[in-house]
């Protein structure tokens, strides 16, 4: 979690040991390997001068009697052996596609203490996070303009981009606005700022050095997200407008337009769809790109779940974070922030009511059922989870960003 001037980290902890490995598939075990050589070597003796063909189709019949030997030890029927080996197969498609369904919240218990760490480091309230792919570190940027990039397991700072006083962009590198999002590519290659400014910045993730600007926006820029496997950024901002972005070729490719009202936020997957969400036009747009066309959804000051083949949500919170105020003046607490654990059934929201609340996505997405929360202090700007599900990462500050 990152709390007001720093960042807090969240281990969720799985109620069964083996939980998170319900959905891998290894295709190198160490100790099924070596009864797969065992069983092919007095068959067969390997041609050195095989073709690239043959070698494909031998290693394609190793790997498929290693998964018969994996799955003989889960089903004593040998008539479902194909089955079970198909199913192993798109498993691993799915999962390389990011497509895989991973149930779960159901094992997921709440933090102790000790597991929840916190990590200072800005001097101004943190407004948005991102973690890298392989989850080893998180970058998070705050009103006092800095970026910090930090090491997950130590907790370290590894670099920081300090901010800049108003009347430099000129000769600072880094922002001199507050900075409102970021966003960083699947391959943890580029990292992607923006500010109250109109500005957007293109880092190279790894050095934290600076590479592109991006103007065009005429509001501050408030959403950055990158298309999954892909290098196509779309940004968000309050001038109400999507804008679509090369990243590899340093261009700019179109405007989307729609929303009535300022853009509060902004995320996407692989498929040329992102979803955006308004401010006082209460709406959220997914925008086909592609097909040039656009779903709108309108919602309320609740946790709603939504289908992109409906209009209507398939369940909603009303007063998911409770209400603040004198009797009959009561006034439920803003949802400042929501995060979904992708491909699974785990949703997260954040308030300023002292707490993150973990949520369960219920079957065929029929409704919300609370798990437990986290306490905090502060406005919950951001939220993330890790890719791999194992902790969550809360950017909260003293304000709303």
């Amino acid at each position: 979690m990152i709390d007001g001037d720093s960042a807090v980290k969240s281990k969720l902890r799985a109620k069964k040991a083996n939980s998170r490995r319900n959905e891998e598939i290894s295709s190198d075990s160490e100790t099924e390997s070596p009864v797969v050589s065992r069983k092919r070597q007095p068959k067969e003796q390997i041609d050195y001068d095989e073709t690239p063909q043959e070698k494909k189709l031998r290693l394609a019949k190793l790997y498929l009697d290693q998964l018969r030997d994996e799955e003989d030890d889960k089903a004593e029927d040998n008539t479902f052996e194909t089955d079970l080996i198909a199913g192993r197969l798109q498993e691993e498609v799915l999962e390389q596609k990011g497509k895989l369904q991973r149930l779960i919240a159901k094992d997921i218990m709440p933090p102790e203490a000790s597991e929840i760490r916190v990590l200072r480091g800005h001097k101004l309230p943190i407004t948005c996070l991102v973690i890298s792919a392989d989850d080893k570190c998180i970058y998070s940027g705050a009103k006092d303009c800095s970026i910090i990039k930090w090491d997950v397991e130590s907790g370290k700072k590894l670099h920081t981009i300090p901010g800049g006083r108003k009347g430099t962009e000129d000769r600072h590198i880094g922002h001199t606005a507050h900075i409102l999002c970021m966003a960083i590519s699947s391959d943890g290659k580029y990292l992607a700022t923006g500010d109250v400014n109109k500005l957007i910045m293109i880092w190279e993730a790894e050095t934290c050095k600076r590479l592109y600007k991006f103007t065009g926006h005429k509001g501050p820029i408030s959403g950055l997200s990158f298309r999954r496997g892909t290098h196509e950024l779309y940004s968000a901002s309050q001038d109400r407008s999507v804008k679509v972005w090369n990243v590899d070729e340093n261009a700019y490719v179109e405007t989307l337009f729609g929303h009535q009202d300022a853009i509060t936020g902004l995320d996407s997957l692989s498929r040329e769809l992102c979803v955006t969400a308004g401010g006082r036009d209460r709406s959220v747009r997914v925008w086909k790109i592609a097909e040039e066309s656009q779903l709108v959804f309108h919602g309320h000051d609740s946790v709603s779940l939504w289908s992109v083949n409906k209009k209507r949500p398939l369940s909603t919170v009303k007063k998911a974070h409770g209400c603040h105020g004198d009797a009959g003046l009561e006034q439920p607490h803003w949802i400042s922030s929501v995060a979904a654990l992708q491909n699974s059934d785990t949703v997260a929201s954040g308030s300023h009511d002292s707490q993150v609340k973990l949520w369960k996505c219920g079957q065929n997405n029929r409704g919300l059922e609370p798990l437990f929360a986290v306490p905090v202090t502060g406005f919950v700007n951001s939220l993330k989870f890790s890719s791999a599900g194992q902790f969550l990462v809360a950017g909260v500050g003293q304000e709303h960003r």
